[in-house]
């Protein structure tokens, strides 16, 4: 599967079937901190993803305004 991170950019070639919360996991990253998105769809930690995927994980910015 083709991943891409935001907003860094960087973008990673996965292979393997497997959890959405599984590949943030993998990737070292907390769970909770980003959205995977797989074309309109934003995915929950249960749903699977695979080889053929296009999965875009972008990171939860939160703030106020001063």
């Amino acid at each position: 599967m083709h991943v891409r991170l935001e907003p860094q950019g960087k973008q990673l070639t996965l292979a393997g079937r497997r959890r959405v919360g599984d590949l943030v996991q993998s990737l070292g990253i907390v769970a909770g901190t980003v959205l995977v998105i797989r074309g309109d769809e934003l995915l929950t930690d249960d749903e699977f993803v695979d080889d053929a995927d296009s999965i875009e994980l972008r990171a939860v910015i939160s703030g106020g305004a001063a």
